[in-house]
């Protein structure tokens, strides 16, 4: 049934040409519009696999998701809320706006200032080794190691000016909490790790497992800290699209502009999709369509009574 559902998606949106890459980053313009690839992890470490699913595309704003895993693990659920936040901004992703709106903290780890203020809370020695443990991190969540590509990150580190602001603006409301140049720096590379399809569907399933790799058997992400974690992919995980998610589909999601979407199925597994045209929000135009179509065929739906208990 889920092989079926999953293979019908591709045939049905497999045409689609809508939306753009993305273009403020000039690798990812680039990135041939065509590719697509579809890729479901469950919880009990099935892999149901379509299309383009072994090319390592960059995580971008998914990193953000695991970022914050990360910190919790380090720092607790309770002191990351309430240096980070967890309430939508009404504004886009990079609003200097948002921070002067919300001097007391920053709005939400996925949008961009509460993204960078969550990497500043990694610790470590020095940068390397923040970097080193946060990317580690999200190998451990993929369930095999990833690698950094170098190209991406220094076409994002090239254009990385409004980030470097943003930053700046968080250290005068005392809500950055490292250097806050080596924080966009750090943040940058994680934005730019390399994953494929199958590697973000398992990251998914991770924590649709209760933060258990449901492929290597390892506790990656605390239980306790998954629902925290769900509940800001709801409200933030599609930038401005999000209400419009959770409206239609009603799966914890990230997007990012590199073209993926891991949406979560809570106790069920994860489902990623890859296609790098993006609508106005930023979002994958088909990765949209086919988990929305999937869910749907699929009966998974947060909000669903029939879906999480009522048969």
């Amino acid at each position: 049934m889920v092989a079926q559902a999953v293979r019908d998606a591709y045939d049905r949106f497999k045409t689609d040409t809508s939306g753009k890459n993305a273009d403020y980053i000039p690798y990812l313009a680039q990135v041939n519009p065509k590719l697509f690839g579809i890729a479901i992890v469950t919880t009990d470490n099935q892999v149901v696999t379509v299309g383009d699913v072994n090319y390592s595309f960059s995580i971008q704003s998914i990193s953000k998701v695991f970022t914050l895993a990360l910190a919790m693990e380090e720092l607790g659920a309770e002191t990351v809320f309430k240096k980070i936040g967890s309430e939508p901004t009404g504004r886009p992703f990079n609003s200097p706006l948002a921070v002067v709106d919300m001097p007391t903290h920053t709005g939400n780890p996925f949008v961009n200032a509460g993204a960078i203020a969550t990497t500043s809370l990694i610790s470590g020695a020095n940068a390397d080794e923040k970097w080193n443990k946060i990317l580690n991190f999200y190998g451990k969540a993929a369930g095999e190691r990833l690698t950094l590509i170098d190209e991406v990150y220094r076409s994002e580190a090239a254009t990385n000016t409004g980030n470097k602001a943003l930053s700046m603006l968080l250290a005068k409301y005392d809500r950055i909490y490292a250097d806050p140049f080596e924080s966009v720096d750090i943040y940058t590379k994680q934005c730019s790790v390399g994953v494929n399809a199958v590697q973000l569907a398992r990251m998914g399933a991770t924590l649709a497992n209760n933060g258990l790799n449901p492929t290597t058997g390892e506790q990656v992400i605390k239980r306790e800290d998954v629902p925290y974690i769900l509940s800001v992919m709801t409200m933030a995980g599609l930038y401005d699209g999000s209400g419009g998610w959770a409206w239609k589909v009603g799966l914890p999601a990230k997007s990012g502009v590199g073209g993926g979407i891991v949406a979560i199925a809570p106790g069920k597994g994860a489902i990623a999709v890859f296609a790098p045209p993006l609508d106005e929000a930023g979002n994958s135009v088909k990765a949209q369509e086919v988990i929305d179509y999937v869910s749907e065929r699929l009966n998974y739906n947060l909000f669903s009574p029939s879906s999480v208990a009522l048969k």
